[in-house]
Formats: structure tokens, sequence, C-alpha cells
């Protein structure tokens, strides 16, 4: 909205120029997200306490787990707010990709509230149904596939992502393009959502992921530096740096009142909605298989997950105390503040292991 409205009056007050640049209008996207989570956060928390949307315990969690059931949850509505208003606000919204991605970030944040509603409200302990919530995944991975075939960016790239650590190694994936994009969007947004299972812990991974999608994006989008590294250049992909700078903006905001002791959980709401919109910038700049490395952490934990199951079920045995990992750790009696802070540590890691890879070919 600024952009259309400002960088117009830049023939007559010449101030108005900086609104060009995405350095600029990143900035502040980032700090008006942050803003919005100083502003409405206390008054989110409040309403949903108020209106009772406590996070209750969920089955195979920790005893002492107990003590959160009074924290109000679905506090990914902050999150919501603080990613979509910026976006609106700073980018240039005639940017398809912009588009795609408020797209993903509605379209999967409501389903979040969707389930959380039905598990905190209508207190039905399943929430959305698991087939009816990868349904609606997959259709989302449908539509963002089959608009990016019709509208490619660069048609001799359509089909194609990137291979860290190789130049020039562009491998087509032809029709298996859309499985693919499904298959990313679905396994990011309930990586996210298995990962968030303690205070701060899925919030302050995702801002180093975001972090680094942010830098991605800019030098994907910039002629000059994505010669200079000779990586694949996007034209419309540098706009996306404002919108992963609202994803780190609400994601530090939201920190604020998430880190320990939470005095709100993001739910379904923000977990889905992060990962999948994570998820299509790294779609949109053909960076998918980076996606996995930048979040590795939310990886493992997923894995965490699928081991368990699998091998209970094959074997009536478990692998882990408990799954998702952190809860396995938990049991190992690390306390809570110490695992979360050295799982940040692994984050911010993987976080510069993926710059480096666009040096490192």
């Amino acid at each position: 909205m600024f952009y259309y409205l400002l960088y117009p009056l830049r023939d007559y007050i010449s101030v108005f120029n900086v609104f060009r640049y995405i350095t600029f209008r990143t900035a502040y996207a980032t700090i008006t997200s942050l803003g919005i989570c100083f502003i409405f956060g206390p008054m989110i928390i409040r309403m949903l306490r108020r209106r009772n949307v406590l996070n209750g315990v969920r089955n195979h969690t920790p005893e002492h787990h107990y003590d959160k059931r009074t924290t109000p949850t679905m506090g990914g509505l902050m999150i919501l707010l603080a990613v979509i208003v910026p976006t609106l606000l700073w980018a240039n919204l005639s940017n398809r990709y912009i588009l795609l991605c408020l797209l993903a970030t509605c379209w999967l944040g409501l389903m979040g509230f969707i389930d959380d509603y039905l598990r905190v409200i209508k207190h039905k302990q399943a929430g959305l149904v698991g087939r009816y919530k990868i349904a609606g995944q997959a259709i989302l991975g449908l539509v963002i596939g089959i608009l990016l075939l019709a509208y490619p960016d660069d048609p001799t790239m359509a089909t194609r992502t990137t291979v860290p650590f190789f130049k020039n190694v562009y491998p087509d994936l032809g029709i298996f393009y859309i499985p693919f994009v499904i298959l990313v969007i679905t396994g990011a947004s309930n990586a996210v959502n298995l990962a968030d299972g303690l205070d701060g812990l899925a919030i302050g991974m995702f801002v180093f992921a975001a972090a680094a999608f942010a830098g991605l994006t800019y030098v994907t989008g910039h002629s000059q530096f994505s010669s200079y590294l000779n990586i694949i250049y996007l034209r419309q992909a540098g706009e996306l740096t404002i919108f992963c700078g609202s994803l780190v903006g609400a994601s530090l905001g939201f920190l604020w009142f998430n880190a320990h002791p939470a005095e709100v959980f993001m739910g379904d709401t923000g977990s889905l909605a992060l990962g999948g919109a994570l998820a299509t910038v790294a779609i949109l700049i053909k960076k998918e298989i980076l996606l996995a490395i930048v979040c590795g952490i939310f990886v493992v934990e997923a894995i965490s997950v699928i081991i368990q199951v699998v091998a209970f079920r094959l074997t009536g045995r478990r692998v882990f105390k408990m799954a998702p990992l952190h809860h396995h750790f938990e049991l190992m009696s690390w306390p809570e503040s110490k695992l979360v802070i050295r799982f940040w540590i692994l984050s911010a890691l993987l976080a510069l292991v993926t710059l480096s890879t666009l040096k490192l070919r």
C-alpha cells in the first residue's frame, strides 16, 4: 500500500524514493510486525483468556506439562496479524509471489484456526481430523503448483529445483513437480506443528529459518548478486524479502510473549501458517532442498515421530522415551530452558550452513 501511495511522490519529494528499495521496505515491515505484536499482543492474550481459550493438555506429553493447561492458546492470531498487515502495507501487491505467500498463510492459518477451535472450544480432543488436515494442505499445494506451471517467472525453470553445493545442477521433476510441491508444503507445515511443544521452542527456531530465507530471496531477486553467486535469478523473488521480514518480525514479537514461562501458545493457527508460508517461499525461489537444511531441527522432530510410530506398530517397542524428540530430552531431565536454547543454537548453525551453500559449490 505504501509502495503505491508514497513511491509515486518521489518526483515531487525526493525522500520518497527510498520506497523503491527492498531493503528499506523489509526493515520497516519487520519493525511494523514487531509493533503490531507489542501493541495488540496483550489485547489478544486477554481476549483469549477472557473467552477461556486455554491450552489444555494433549495426550502423549510429559506430566509436568499439566502446569501449562491454563495458558491461552490460538496465539497464532497475533502472528497472522503481524505477518499479513505489514506485507500489505510495505510490499508491492502486484507481485504474484507475494499474493501466493499471502494465500498460503491465510489458507493454513484458517485450517489451524479450525483445528484449534474444534479442540479448545468444542472440546474434541483430536481437533480437525487428520485426513481433512492433510487434504487441505494437499489442495493448497495443488493450487500453488498449478499456478506456478501456468504462470512461471522463468519458463525454463518451471518444473526444476536447485541442488545445494552444486553449480548449474537443476534437476527437472517433470510430472512429479506438483506432487513435490504438495509434499514440501504438507511436510513443512506439519513439522513446525510437531516442534511446537515447549515455551519458545518452535518460534525461536523459526526466526533463524525465516531470516536465512530473507537473505536467499534477496539475492535470488537481485540480478547482480545472483550473477556473482552463480545462482538462479528470478525477477519477482526480491519482493519476497519483505514477506520474510514480516515473518521474522512476527516471530520475534510472538517470542516476547511465548518465552518461558509462556503467556500464550501459538496453536495450530500459527504453526501450520508459519510452516506453510516458509515452504511456499522456498518453492517460489527454487530452494526446497535448502528448506530441509535450514529447518533441520523441525525435520528431525517430524522424523522422530514417524520412527516412534512405525517402530511401535512393528515391534511394540519405542525407540525414544517420548516423541517428538524434544519430549525425549525432557524425560532425560534436560531443563526446558536449556533444551530450548540448545535447539536455538543448532538452528542458528543450520541457518549459517544454509547461507554458506551460496558460495560452497
